[in-house]
């Protein structure tokens, strides 16, 4: 025999609901055909009654039967037994029918009960499932520690110099011994570079580059023109889905927690938007000594079933991350602040360089985010910026203070000493260095003067750098005064 088919709730009480529609037929069916047979027999009796052809029946029946005594005692048993069979029947169907009902009202508030059990079940796991997950790519990206294997490179310097020839060796990028050491320094000072200059000379290229050459490809999000908040960056909470929007950004910072990598997140066409608005909460969070300080609130809430990654809601900024701008200086764009220059190293691309050729392809060069601090490290032990021309940017700032109501300050001073240092490493000079962040964090402040009152004052200082450091140096220093004058 095949085994029965076990029925759920709601098709048990459906069958149910079938069972007690046949027998109310059933009912009605019986009903009215006793109706039609007692009133055609009750018919029947009053038509002999008239004609008399009843009493001519019970005298026939007399006659043949009823003169037997036997016979007499069964009719009359029967007579008498048959209406009290029939109301014993009706009691016993009665009692039968008020019994089912009980167990059939019974059986359906069961039934009932299982299925609404079985209708909250659903929903609640629906429910769940709603609720679970919201975010669905960080919950896929694991949490266990990346290595970096290191000592591919030694020093600064050796890592300049394979990096400018794989760039042009393997991706056909083109860039001067100078501005490739400028990218490094600075990534040695500051978690946040602003590459500027005209459009095409290789501003994405030059960090799309610098990520295959580590061997960590860089992120690269196309900044928008409405952007004006840290959810443009980081992702949203949609209420109605009941999940977090996340944004590559997101991903790649929750990666970058648990991994020794380098990561490098391109914001193209930074001053698209206001710089100073969306991205205003990282400013002040890289500000912050202690990296073990610094969260982003993701949500305001914490689930269960969240990444483990997040704490409370909010997400580690990446101490191994840094975040290059690129920039570009046209009516389309917004000025970047003062706020963000400040806490920003900057690189300028203003011309191609012609190609040249190696003698053959090099080689990535993984390096960790450890090593990489410790090669800057040692470049800032292993060389400090002389007295020499310590003295003598006491007095440019003393010059320009008196001039032009502008100062080095204290984070800028410190961004000086390190990046002299660090660009020293890489295999630069010290003067190069210093005309290079002098002309990008000090001079550039002039750009905000109305310079109409003040053409006497730079040509001034002009010859003056010129005494300060010697004839023919400090070159961009001088060039950018030049231009300011035309402005």
């Amino acid at each position: 025999m095949g085994k029965k088919k076990k029925l759920s709730p709601e098709q048990a009480r459906k069958k149910i609901k079938r069972r007690g529609k046949r027998r109310f037929v059933l009912s009605v069916i019986l009903l009215v055909s006793v109706i039609l047979i007692g009133g055609t027999f009750i018919s029947l009796l009053v038509m002999m009654l008239r004609d008399e052809t009843l009493k001519a029946v019970f005298s026939v029946i007399e006659s043949a039967f009823l003169s037997d005594p036997i016979v007499r005692s069964i009719v009359i048993f029967w007579i008498l037994a048959i209406p009290i069979l029939l109301i014993i029947f009706l009691v016993i169907n009665g009692v039968r029918r008020r019994k089912f009902r009980y167990y059939r009202l019974t059986w359906e508030e069961t039934v009932r009960i299982a299925v609404d059990s079985e209708k909250k079940q659903i929903e609640k796991e629906q429910e769940k499932e709603l609720h679970s997950h919201r975010f669905s790519a960080l919950n896929e990206i694991g949490t266990a520690p990346v290595r970096v294997r290191d000592g591919a490179v030694s020093s600064l310097q050796e890592l300049c110099q394979k990096f400018r020839m794989f760039a042009a060796t393997n991706l056909h990028l083109y860039y001067t011994e100078a501005q490739i050491r400028e990218f490094v320094a600075s990534l040695a000072v500051s978690h946040i570079l602003i590459l500027q200059g005209i459009s095409g000379t290789g501003k994405t290229s030059l960090t799309y580059a610098f990520g295959e050459f580590i061997g960590n490809s860089s992120t690269i999000i196309p900044v928008q023109p409405m952007w004006k908040e840290r959810s443009d960056l980081l992702g949203y909470y949609n209420e109605f889905t009941r999940k977090y929007n996340e944004t590559a950004l997101l991903r790649k910072m929750y990666e970058a927690n648990s991994s020794e990598k380098i990561y490098i997140t391109v914001l193209d066409e930074m001053n698209i938007a206001r710089v100073e608005y969306y991205f205003a909460e990282f400013l002040s969070l890289l500000e912050i000594p202690n990296p073990e300080l610094r969260y982003l609130e993701v949500v305001t809430d914490k689930w269960d079933d969240d990444p483990e990654g997040l704490k409370d809601g909010r997400i580690k900024l990446p101490e191994n991350m840094w975040f290059v701008g690129t920039a570009n200086n046209d009516d389309s764009t917004f000025s970047i602040s003062d706020k963000v220059y400040d806490r920003a190293m900057v690189v300028d691309l203003d011309n191609r360089t012609p190609p040249f050729t190696g003698d053959e392809k090099e080689a990535t060069v993984p390096i960790s985010f450890r090593e990489f601090t410790r090669l800057a490290e040692d470049a800032q032990r292993g060389y400090e910026i002389t007295r020499r021309n310590e003295r003598r940017l006491k007095a440019l700032d003393e010059h320009l203070v008196e001039n032009f109501q502008i100062t080095f300050g204290n984070r800028i001073m410190r961004q000086i000493r390190s990046y002299i240092s660090v660009y020293a490493a890489c295999g630069g000079e010290e003067l190069e260095a210093l005309d290079d962040i002098l002309c990008k964090k000090v001079l550039r402040k002039l750009a905000n003067k109305d310079l109409s009152l003040l053409k006497n004052a730079l040509e001034e200082t002009s010859k003056y750098l010129e005494t300060l450091f010697g004839e023919g140096k400090m070159p961009k220093c001088r060039n950018y005064l030049v231009r300011v004058q035309k402005m």
